[in-house]
């Protein structure tokens, strides 16, 4: 029998969980296809997530030839024969997996058959592709994120396996610790229920099922806690000024091995908690967790800990945090904002506009526009006082503008 991953791999758009912003009701692949178009794209996020799914589903839902490429293993000649095909069908896709290892050379090969349409690219990858990708590439397709799948979308797909597929009764306290010891990736998840369901009904409990999974999963403690609430716990700490209860739910954290997802939150906390109140604080924990990685466990914990009370009692600034949130926001907003034009200093030999250079004037500074007319009085960058660093700053740009 086929393994049950296989057998209720997604067919339509529906049967994909996670990622209603591009296949839901008002998704853009819905969009796609309900009017009937087809253009290039690039689909990323975290495995599991769906990806192969969705690009399978586009291409069998056109009457178009498909093949598939993986950049990690293909050639070049194999690529050629796939543009070959080309010659005799008016459009061809090719669904191209790890495309950000894709070399040069193929992926200049691979240019002109992209650029006039007589090639759909449909490209899978686990990595940013806008620094992953050649620009060439990426300029030629629509990119969308895929989201990582939560705990509550592996529940959902998990449950209405057992009634599609007529398994036994699944109790919710086993879906959930297949969810949390499956870190949330579909396949896995679904190979731990087929597992579960050797079981007789009668034998069905969260112990059995331990047992019987044998993987060393993210349930923290005894009660199965769910270890993204220890990790935002240990983040709360560290942005709460506790490095006891930091070191405590780090602690925890390192039950799991998962060094990457702990070295992540870590980075992020430096640069969102912590950020100009300390800001020799982003390289300090970042040679952190490079040593932790190098070391591996358990000497990771050594650095990790060190991280982790560095951050804890640190001073702490969000003011870059809410900066470049609320400049986002305003993007969303006022879509067609002019860059001043002396800033673009196009017009200066004709005199039309002059761009003050700072550096011609005393302490490098002269006052002059720099953002749109439609922002010009916006303030997004407000120093806070909890550290020496930013009320150096707060004094040198009143200084600067004479306040």
């Amino acid at each position: 029998m086929k393994p049950l991953a296989f057998r209720i791999r997604p067919k339509v758009l529906d049967d994909i969980v996670g990622q209603d912003h591009l296949v839901g009701p008002k998704g853009v692949i819905r969009k796609m296809i309900e009017q009937d178009k087809l253009f290039s794209l690039i689909l990323y996020g975290p495995a599991g997530c769906g990806k192969t799914s969705i690009a399978e589903i586009i291409a069998n839902t056109y009457p178009l030839s498909t093949f598939s490429f993986n950049a990690s293993c293909d050639t070049k000649a194999k690529l050629k024969e796939i543009a070959d095909s080309a010659k005799y069908y008016p459009n061809i896709i090719c669904i191209i997996d790890e495309i950000h290892r894709m070399k040069k050379d193929v992926q200049d090969f691979l240019l002109p058959f992209a650029e006039s349409g007589a090639l759909t690219i449909i490209g899978l990858t686990t990595e940013n592709p806008y620094r992953a990708i050649n620009p060439a590439i990426r300029s030629r397709c629509h990119i969308y994120r895929m989201n990582e799948i939560t705990k509550d979308d592996i529940i959902v797909l998990l449950q209405k396996t057992i009634k599609g597929e007529n398994l036994k009764p699944t109790p919710l306290d086993i879906l959930e610790y297949i969810a949390i010891a499956s870190s949330c990736e579909v396949r896995t998840a679904l190979n731990m229920l087929e597992i579960a369901n050797m079981l007789d009904e009668a034998d069905m409990t969260l112990d059995n099922v331990k047992k019987l999974i044998g993987k060393k999963v993210f349930l923290i403690d005894e009660k199965g806690e769910n270890y993204y609430d220890v990790a935002s716990a240990m983040i709360k700490s560290i942005r709460g000024s506790d490095p006891d209860a930091a070191i405590h739910y780090l602690a925890r954290l390192l039950q799991t091995e998962d060094l990457e997802f702990i070295c992540r939150r870590l980075l992020c906390s430096a640069y969102e908690d912590v950020s100009l109140g300390n800001p020799n604080i982003g390289p300090r924990v970042y040679a952190a967790t490079q040593a932790a990685l190098s070391l591996g466990l358990p000497e990771a914990r050594l650095p990790l800990a060190h991280a982790v009370i560095d951050l804890a009692t640190s001073p702490k600034s969000n003011s870059t945090y809410t900066a470049i949130n609320e400049a986002l926001a305003d993007l969303e907003d006022l879509t067609s904002m002019a860059i001043p034009p002396h800033i673009l200093n196009k017009e200066l030999k004709s005199g039309k506009y002059e761009y003050k250079y700072p550096h011609d004037y005393p302490g490098g500074y002269v006052k002059q526009q720099y953002l749109p007319d439609e922002l010009i009085d916006k303030k997004y960058y407000n120093p806070k006082d909890t550290g020496s660093y930013e009320r150096a700053i707060t004094e040198h740009m009143k200084k600067l503008k004479g306040d």
